[in-house]
C-alpha cells in the first residue's frame, strides 16, 4: 500500500491500540493494590467472562497468524497445530481446571507446594514458569514484528525491531497499570474482535468460491505447486523418519502442553469456585473450537486466493498470510476496501498479540514475585510488596523477551509456540499431575520432575536444527546440531515424568499422608479453598 491508503491503514490500526490502552486505564481506576486483586482480579469474573478471557489468552498470534500461514504453505500438515491446540483443552477440562482452582491461590507452585517443602518447590516451579512464559512471549513478538512491518509497507529489519520493542513497552504498561482485571477485559474484547474478524473473512472466502469448499481446496492445491499432495499428509512431516518423529513430538507437545502453561493455569484463579472454573473451560472450548474451524478455511483460502509464493515472498515463515488474504478479499492493494479490511484485520491481530502478551507477562511476573522472590529473599533483608516486585519483574521479563525475539524474527510463530508447549509439558505437567494424583509424591520428586523435564528440553532445543545447522536456524552460519528433531517433546516429556518418579522412589523423606489427604479433600470438594 502507498500514499493515503497506507495512512488510512495506520490510523485505523492506531485507533484499536488506543482503545485497548483506554480500557486498561479505565479498569485500573479505583483499584486497591492487594495481591489478590493484581494476580486474580479479585476472583469476581463469571464463567462466561472467564471463558471469553481464556479464549482470548489462548487464541494467540500462533493461532491467527501462524496456523493459517502453515496451512497456506504446507496444506494438510498445517492442520496438526489446530487439532493439537484444540484437543489439549480436553486434558485441561478433565484433569486440571477444577483441581487447580481448589488447590492453588495464584500460581502453579501454589498447587505443588501445598503438600511439599515450599522453598525448593517454589524455586523450581517458579523458574520453569518464567522460562515457558518467555518462550511464549518470543513467539508473540515475532508475530507483531511481521505484522507491523507489513503494515508499514515493507519487511525491513528496522521496522520489525522497533515493533518488537514497542510491543514490549506496551505489555509492561498493561501489566503494571491494570493487573489481572485490566488484562482480562482486554482479552474479552480481543476474543470478540478476533472471532468477529475470523467470521467475516471466512464468509468472504466462501463467497469467493460460491460456497463450494471443494472448489476452494482444488484451487489451493493448484496454486500450491504440489498438486494433490498439498491436501494429503506428509508435505512437511513425511519426508523421512526424522520428520515423522518430529510430527509425533510436536503432537505430544501441543496436546499436553496447554495444561502446563502458567498464563492458562492462572486464569482458573479469577473465578470464585471450582465449578465456575470448569464451566469457563466449557465456554472456551466452544469458542476456540469454532475459531480453529475457521482458521482451516482461512489457511486454504490464503493458498487459493493469495498463493503460497506471494505469502512466502512477504514473510518466509508465512506469518502474514491472513493480512494478505484480507487485502485481496477487500479489493486488492491500493483500494479503499482492501485497505480498510487489511487495517482492521491487522489491528485485530495486533490486539490479539497485545492481550496474550499481557496475560503471559502477568503470569511470569507473578511467578517471580510470588514464588522466586518470597523464597529467595533473605530473612533480614528489606521486604518489598509482592505487587511492586511483580511490576518490576514485568520490565525485566519484557527486556529478555525482546532480545530473544530479535533473534527469532524469521521463525513461524506457531512453530515457536510449539517449543514453549514442549517445555511446559516437560517441566510443569509432570509435577502438576503427580502432585494432584500420586499420594506418595515427595518434595525431591517434585523438584526432580521440574528440572528433569526443563533442562533436557532446553538443551535439546539448543542442539536442534532450530538453533544451528540449517539455513532457517537462528544461527545459520554455525553448526552445533546434534539432536535431529525440531521439537524436543518426544524425549523431554517422558524424561520429566521419569525424573519425578525416580526422585520420589529414592527419596529418604516419607510422604506426608495427612497433608495429602487434606489436599485431596480440598481438590475434590473445594473445602478450604481460597
Amino acid at each position: 500500500m502507498t500514499g493515503h491508503h497506507q495512512t488510512l491503514a495506520l490510523v485505523l490500526f492506531s485507533v484499536f491500540v488506543a482503545v485497548t490502552l483506554a480500557i486498561t486505564t479505565f479498569v485500573s481506576r479505583n483499584r486497591h493494590g492487594s495481591a489478590e486483586e493484581f494476580y486474580a482480579g479479585g476472583r469476581l469474573f463469571s464463567p462466561m467472562e472467564n471463558g471469553f478471557a481464556l479464549s482470548g489468552d489462548y487464541m494467540s498470534a500462533a493461532s491467527f497468524l501462524g496456523i493459517t500461514g502453515l496451512i497456506a504453505l504446507y496444506g494438510y500438515d498445517g492442520l496438526l497445530y489446530a487439532v493439537g491446540f484444540l484437543v489439549a483443552w480436553l486434558v485441561v477440562l478433565f484433569l486440571v481446571a477444577e483441581l487447580v482452582r481448589n488447590c492453588g491461590r495464584f500460581t502453579l507452585a501454589d498447587v505443588v507446594a501445598a503438600r511439599m517443602d515450599e522453598r525448593p518447590v517454589r524455586i523450581a516451579a517458579g523458574s520453569s514458569s518464567v522460562v515457558v512464559s518467555v518462550m511464549y512471549l518470543v513467539a508473540q513478538m515475532v508475530g507483531a514484528g511481521s505484522l507491523v512491518s507489513l503494515l508499514l509497507g515493507g519487511t525491513s529489519d528496522t521496522a520489525r525491531n522497533w515493533t518488537v520493542i514497542g510491543v514490549g513497552a506496551l505489555m509492561v504498561i498493561y501489566v503494571s497499570m491494570g493487573g489481572m482485571r485490566a488484562t482480562t477485559w482486554i482479552q474479552i474484547v480481543k476474543a470478540v474482535l478476533l472471532i468477529g474478524g475470523a467470521i467475516t473473512l471466512t464468509v468472504l472466502v466462501l463467497m469467493r468460491f460460491h460456497g463450494d469448499v471443494n472448489a476452494l481446496l482444488r484451487s489451493a492445491a493448484g496454486r500450491s505447486g504440489h498438486g494433490r499432495a498439498f491436501l494429503a499428509p506428509g508435505l512437511k512431516y513425511g519426508a523421512d523418519w526424522t520428520a515423522r518423529f518430529d510430527f509425533i513430538s510436536l503432537g505430544l507437545a501441543l496436546v499436553l502442553g496447554t495444561a502446563g502453561l502458567p498464563h492458562i493455569l492462572s486464569r482458573f484463579y479469577t473465578v470464585p469456585t471450582a465449578r465456575a472454573a470448569r464451566r469457563s473451560v466449557l465456554w472456551s472450548i466452544g469458542l476456540i473450537g469454532g475459531f480453529y474451524l475457521m482458521t482451516i478455511v482461512l489457511g486454504f483460502g490464503a493458498a487459493a486466493v493469495v498463493g503460497p509464493e506471494a505469502v512466502r515472498g512477504s514473510n518466509a515463515a508465512g506469518n502474514t498470510a491472513v493480512p494478505l488474504l484480507a487485502l485481496d478479499l477487500g479489493g486488492g492493494a491500493n483500494s479503499t476496501g482492501g485497505t480498510v479490511l487489511f487495517a482492521i484485520v491487522a489491528a485485530i491481530a495486533f490486539a490479539t498479540i497485545l492481550a496474550v502478551v499481557a496475560g503471559v507477562t502477568l503470569a511470569s511476573s507473578a511467578a517471580v514475585a510470588h514464588d522466586l522472590y518470597t523464597s529467595l529473599r533473605r530473612r533480614r533483608a528489606k521486604s518489598y510488596g509482592e505487587v511492586a516486585v511483580a511490576r518490576v519483574a514485568s520490565v525485566g521479563i519484557g527486556v529478555i523477551a525482546i532480545g530473544l525475539s530479535l533473534l527469532a524474527r524469521d521463525q513461524n510463530v506457531a512453530f515457536l509456540v510449539g517449543l514453549a508447549f514442549a517445555v511446559a509439558a516437560s517441566a510443569n505437567l509432570p509435577v502438576l499431575l503427580y502432585s494432584l494424583f500420586w499420594r506418595s509424591f515427595t518434595t525431591r520428586g517434585a523438584v526432580w520432575a521440574v528440572y528433569g523435564g526443563l533442562v533436557p528440553a532446553l538443551v535439546l532445543v539448543l542442539l536442534s536444527p532450530v538453533v544451528s545447522g540449517s539455513p532457517e536456524s537462528l544461527f545459520p552460519g554455525v553448526d552445533f546440531q546434534y539432536f535431529p528433531l525440531q521439537n524436543p517433546g518426544l524425549v523431554s516429556i517422558p524424561l520429566g515424568f521419569v525424573a519425578g518418579w525416580l526422585g520420589t522412589v529414592i527419596s529418604a523423606e516419607p510422604p506426608d499422608e495427612a497433608k495429602h489427604a487434606e489436599i485431596e479433600v480440598r481438590a475434590l470438594t473445594g473445602a478450604g479453598a481460597v
